[in-house]
Formats: structure tokens, sequence, C-alpha cells
């Protein structure tokens, strides 16, 4: 047994070890928003940079902390210097290599992964476009944190709010991973401006990861007409234009009477009509321009989760009953191989 003063020596040695030995600290919100630190992934082609990959820069920013950006292919020194005059970027961080000129997942991601370790970031965001939902999976299971895709709002440093059953409820998810890695929705974070900021751009490691798979060829849809995810004017033709033939007859000089983009319901597409990369919906683009008018398409819940954020909604449906007419803030009930060419000729006359 202890005698009386070896037990309280061992007491008191025990309140001294139950004791932290440093103080203990609560971060607020605004400090934790300090402490993050975001890295952008940017997308270019050809030597030119995607201003519409400046969304995740936009939503970077609302995370607080540091933003960096990123982008790797070839010739892409002009892109790293457009992209450093973005006001509130600190650094971009450029690879140099031809290898990543397609941005192919398999050597890509291991790159991104590398110079992320590198730079100790706690969110990585890129939009959710065909880039990025290649590549942010792949990233994801190599940090083995858990993706966040397609998300529309941003809470704070940890939550996250984004769409799910096409867009006809709202989810608020939580992450506690630490790294975050999201893909952002477009239309929901403006691109930021290329104005008067002066960003490092540093050249970021690259230890050529070998790729199991090749680039063999592309064959790319050219037009005049401006880009479908971007464009303040959309038309997009369905099922009832009946042919491709009539699709292009129809569709063609409405677009160019109104300086607008064509776009396309997935019937459509699967029917031959137009072209997979016009594609509006759920499995398509997600646009958001300020008048959008739908032909002859019906309103299926896929398509309407790619186009109900935009501004004004017009519809030519012979059906009444449509239910794109249920969205539509202007309709109109006829034939649309009579109504659309009636239409298109007076607007040329305006």
């Amino acid at each position: 047994m202890l005698s009386a003063t070896r037990r309280a020596v061992w007491a008191q040695s025990r309140s001294r070890l139950a004791q932290p030995s440093c103080p203990a600290y609560s971060f607020s919100p605004s400090a934790l928003r300090r402490l993050a630190s975001s890295l952008a992934i940017l997308e270019q082609r050809d030597g030119k940079l995607n201003h519409g990959s400046l969304s995740a820069i936009t939503a970077a920013q609302k995370l607080g902390g540091s933003v960096h950006a990123f982008v790797a292919g070839s010739n892409v020194k002009p892109v790293a210097e457009e992209a450093a005059k973005v006001d509130g970027v600190e650094k971009i961080i450029a690879v140099e290599n031809a290898a990543y000129e397609k941005g192919l997942p398999e050597n890509y991601a291991p790159l991104l992964v590398e110079n992320i370790k590198k730079g100790g970031y706690t969110h990585i965001i890129a939009g959710h476009t065909a880039f990025g939902k290649n590549l942010l999976p792949r990233v994801a299971a190599l940090l083995d944190s858990q993706q966040i895709s397609d998300i529309t709002g941003i809470e704070n440093e940890t939550t996250f709010v984004r769409p799910i059953y096409a867009g006809n409820a709202i989810a608020t998810v939580e992450s506690s991973d630490p790294v975050k890695v999201i893909t952002i929705r477009g239309t929901a974070f403006a691109p930021a401006e290329v104005a008067s900021g002066s960003a490092a751009v540093e050249d970021g490691v690259d230890s050529k990861p070998e790729s199991p798979t090749e680039w063999v060829s592309e064959e790319l849809a050219k037009s005049d007409r401006p880009d479908l995810a971007t464009a303040g004017k959309v038309v997009s033709g369905g099922r009832g234009l009946k042919s491709k033939e009539e699709f292009d007859r129809i569709m063609q000089p409405l677009a160019d009477s109104l300086g607008a983009a064509i776009g396309a319901s997935r019937a459509a597409v699967d029917s031959g009509y137009a072209d997979n990369s016009l594609q509006v919906g759920q499995t398509g683009k997600v646009v958001a321009p300020q008048m959008y008018m739908a032909v002859g398409i019906s309103g299926a819940i896929q398509h309407l989760a790619g186009m109900k954020d935009s501004k004004v909604i017009a519809a030519i449906n012979k059906d009444a009953d449509a239910p794109i007419f249920q969205v539509a803030d202007v309709g109109l009930v006829g034939d649309l191989f009579e109504k659309v060419p009636e239409l298109t000729e007076k607007l040329k006359k305006a």
C-alpha cells in the first residue's frame, strides 16, 4: 500500500498529466476561411484559355483563403499569363508538356495529385464539364477523398449545395475529408474576369507519369455561332422537328436571326437530328442564357434540368398540355413548321 505522502504525490502527478500540455484553441469560421487554400483547375485548348473554366476561380474565392490556379498542356505559357491577370489569384502553376494537351486522365490525374500534395491544398475545384467529370474522380480516388459533384452553392469551407433528382431536390452536403475535391456548375458561378491581377507564374512538378492510353484523333463540329455553354441566347430543337433536314431548315435561320446558339434535346440527338455536342439536359450541357427558346420540345424532366435556370424561357409546341409550358414564361401553341418560319421572317425585318 502507498503511504499518505506517496499517495499525495501520485495524485498530484495524475492531476498534472490530465491537464493539456498546451492551451485549447477554437477557430472562428473566418479563421478557418483564412486557413483554406484552393486550387482551381483551368482548361485550355491549342494555347487558348477556356474562359468558362474561370468559374472555378470564382468558386475558390468564395471559400476564402489563398487561391491558386493550375494549367497543363503544350504552349501553356500564354494561357498562364492571361489567367495571372485575374484579380485575387496569388499564383498560377503551369506544366508545359504536350503529353497533357488533350487532358487524358490516366496521366493528367497523377500529375495533378503530385502538385496538390506539394501545395498542401484543402480544396480542388474544376468545372462540371466533360474535362472535369473525366479528371476529378480519378484525382479524388488517388487522394482517398469523396468527390462532391456539380455544386451550385458554397455555405462554408466544408458545406456545399448541389441539386439531386434532376434538380427536383436540393441537397446540402458536408465533407470531413482533409482535401475536398469539387466540380461546380458553371451557370451558378460567373467566370472570374481577366483584369489587372498580377499573379506569379510558377512551373509545376512534372514526374512525367506514363499513360496506358494514347490520343488517336478527334472530330469537332465547328460553327461560327456562339458557344452553347456561354451564349446569351439559345434556341433548341426537339423530336417534333421530325428529321435532320427539317431541324437544319427550321433551326439555323431562327438562330441566325437572333444571334443565338443552337441546342437540342436528347431525343433529337438520339434520333440523329443534331450532333451530341448540342445536347442540353441532365446528360448534356447545362445552360442559363438570358433567353432560351424550346422548339418542338415536350419538356421531359431531364431536359428541364439543363435549362430551367434560363432568365426567359419561350416555347413553341402544338401540344397545349406539353410540360414545357409549365416552366415557360412565353408560350405559343401551334405547328412549328408554320410558326417558326413566320417568326424568323418577322425577326429578320425587325
